[in-house]
């Protein structure tokens, strides 16, 4: 099929009313609709050359012409030669788009093609009248051929067939989007609008490569973008190195749609997708697609898109998505720690900022979030200062709710844990510390190289907190996740175990993935209720017991975030996990220096204490042999005992707490 250059300035809506006067003309002076049809062909040519329409007949008023009167045929013939070439029609295809859209430009033509079609009243063209304008007979193959599924007016959502009867009889659509875009409407539709995100240019490795790839005519690009990747930065890179513009928007925000579905259908991600299609289509723009990933499975647009299309995607290219055509494919890299730096610098007014800020694993897009939010946060607690500082505790503080607004797991959490908080002995506080410092400082060392090695390791760290009940185990835990400003995902140990084999590795890759998603402290309580020891295989129970351990082993190693292991009884963790430990935290009973100052933390927290009935410290510490858990446990005992009676906490409420804890831990109790 012979194709033509496209029509441009006002050819192709002069051609239009040039073949609707010869379409009247060719339905002779017998036809009843001639004198209206006729009528509304003048009014609609002035309407397009802004001159005089004469005596307005009762069919056609002089406000029907004025919406068109302050725009010229070539600003309208214009858009629709440019949205033409984008979806790459030739001279007919454009045409036929004319015709289609005629009847939604100028209310006359509305009521021509309706006569035309053989309604006695306004309507959209049959695809017959629609051929018949664009200068095609409605038998001709090649017609026919300019109409199919396939080809560039269907295919790229340009037009619609209305109805179920024949191809001549079917009503031609063109879709509300496309006829705002040539009336001059550039605003998105609203099903449209809350999928774009804003992108922010950073050259990283990979943004040459995108950029040859689209000036050498490939039209898909799949950028595999990893947990805490910059991969839409990387793409918007490219289009500003090409300099051509971008649309940026992310399909997982159709999951809020429905909190209580695990995810959008294939359906709605369809329907996202064509609209996405059609707003780069009529915007000229580049599409930038995150969370592609939903969407490759269940349509080949991705593959054949009107305009380039940089996918970007939280897995690799899957083959069997378009086995026909493979796509250019790279991984995206993440942004160091000199770019994080430089994106924050104008948040913080040009100063540099926090080493703690720029550890945050962050990608240019969440730090404009996490910097919007943390301006709000700042506004509102210093709401009398002109320009209130935005300092790194806020910072955090919005980093977490930005990881909190992507997922339902993470309830709202009290203030903060910090190391203030943690009461134990130096020497362990101090391998604590030592976690955090890898955790701030992993991304500037491994840019030095593989350092964590090769072979599909991940970057990731993990840590084992052994020691007995109540001991601080956990609460140093939340204090690593809160001082990162990261949400602690902690696992729920009975949802992950399944009777049925190979069912709790689906259930631990699902916890992995989103830990990895959410940018989340991965965090196992009772960890040796699951990372047992393996055993000689008797049975088949101690076969795929075996493989659910051999699984994790691997998984972990794999795991790019940071993963912290609880447990009471380090033994019967299995010995394999050794290798793949960074950290291994003792977390000791505490000596009486430490029972001290765990007495005095959480006595510090009473409003008030009974001044004729003092609490000796001093006494507790050296008589009582409990854990940091237990000492909690008492004090909130003896603050409610103490509220029942409407007094204040003293050393008789203290005292009677104890006995309680005791008798709770099957333990004698000591006399005080």
């Amino acid at each position: 099929m012979e194709r033509a250059t496209v029509d441009t300035g006002s050819g192709a809506l002069q051609h239009l009313l040039g073949a609707i006067a010869d379409a009247i003309d060719r339905r002779g002076a017998a036809w009843p609709h001639r004198s209206l049809a006729q009528g509304a062909l003048a009014a609609a040519r002035a309407a397009f050359t802004a001159e005089p329409a004469g005596k307005p007949t009762a069919e056609f008023t002089a406000d029907s012409t004025t919406e068109l009167t302050s725009r010229t045929t070539a600003e309208i013939t214009d858009r629709i030669a440019e949205l033409a070439r984008h979806a790459g029609c030739d001279v007919l295809e454009t045409r036929i788009l004319t015709a289609a859209v005629a009847a939604e430009l100028e209310p006359n033509l509305h009521l021509v093609t309706g006569l035309l079609s053989g309604d006695d009243g306004p309507a959209r063209p049959t695809a017959a009248v629609a051929l018949e304008l664009a200068g095609l007979s409605p038998v001709s193959p090649d017609a026919r051929a300019r109409l199919a599924e396939l080809a560039p007016l269907r295919r790229h959502g340009l037009i619609t067939l209305d109805g179920n009867t024949v191809l001549h009889a079917r009503r031609i659509v063109v879709p509300d989007r496309i006829v705002a875009n040539l009336l001059g409407d550039d605003m998105p539709s609203a099903t449209t609008l809350p999928l774009l995100t804003d992108a922010e240019p950073l050259p990283l490795p990979g943004t040459g490569t995108i950029a040859a790839a689209l000036r050498q005519g490939h039209v898909l690009v799949w950028l595999h973008n990893p947990p805490g990747a910059a991969g839409v930065a990387t793409a918007a890179a490219a289009c500003r190195e090409l300099d051509v513009p971008c649309l940026a928007a992310d399909l997982r925000r159709l999951s809020a749609a429905d909190p209580a579905s695990p995810g959008p259908s294939a359906q709605a991600l369809k329907q996202a997708l064509s609209g996405l299609l059609t707003e780069a289509l009529v915007t000229g723009s580049v599409l930038i697609l995150s969370g592609a990933e939903l969407v490759a499975p269940h349509t080949d647009r991705l593959a054949h898109p009107a305009l380039p299309v940089i996918a970007v995607g939280a897995v690799p290219w899957d083959p069997t998505w378009a086995p026909s055509r493979l796509p250019i494919s790279l991984t995206a890299a993440r942004t160091g720690i000199a770019a994080r730096a430089a994106l924050w610098r104008p948040v913080l007014g040009d100063a540099d900022p926090d080493p703690q800020v720029v550890a945050l694993r962050l990608t240019p897009e969440e730090i404009t979030r996490v910097a919007r939010l943390a301006a709000d946060g700042a506004a509102l607690h210093r709401h009398d200062a002109p320009s209130p500082a935005i300092d790194t505790d806020t910072i955090r503080h919005a980093t977490r709710r930005l990881g909190r607004n992507r997922s339902s797991k993470f309830a709202a959490t009290a203030d903060p844990a910090t190391l203030d908080d943690l009461i134990l002995p130096e020497h362990a506080k101090q391998e604590v510390t030592r976690l955090l410092d890898w955790a701030r400082y992993r991304d500037e060392v491994l840019a030095q190289g593989p350092l964590q090695g090769k072979g599909g390791k991940g970057s990731g760290i993990c840590a084992l907190f052994a020691g007995s009940p109540g001991t601080g185990k956990s609460l140093a835990a939340h204090v690593v996740a809160d001082t990162l400003g990261m949400d602690l995902y902690s696992v729920d140990i009975s949802s992950l175990v399944d009777k049925y084999v190979g069912e709790t590795e689906k259930n631990l890759e699902r916890v992995f993935t989103e830990a990895e998603s959410l940018n989340a402290v991965l965090f196992f309580d009772e960890a040796d209720s699951i990372f047992g020891s393996r055993s000689e295989v008797r049975d088949a129970h101690d076969r795929y017991a075996n493989q659910e351990v051999a699984y994790l082993l691997q998984r972990m190693e794999q795991f790019d975030g940071i993963t912290i292991l609880a447990t009471n009884l380090r033994g019967n963790l299995d010995p394999a996990f050794s290798r793949r430990l960074h950290f291994v935290i003792h977390f000791p009973d505490p000596d009486e220096m430490t029972k001290r100052h765990l007495w005095g933390y959480h006595l510090s927290h009473l409003r008030v204490i009974d001044a004729a009935d003092p609490i000796d410290v001093d006494v507790l510490a050296c008589t009582l042999d409990l854990a940091g858990g237990d000492i909690r446990n008492i004090v909130l005992s003896a603050a409610y005992q103490a509220a029942a009676e409407h007094t204040e906490v003293g050393m008789r409420h203290i005292v009677a707490a104890t006995r309680r804890e005791y008798t709770k831990l099957g333990r004698r109790v000591p006399a005080l």
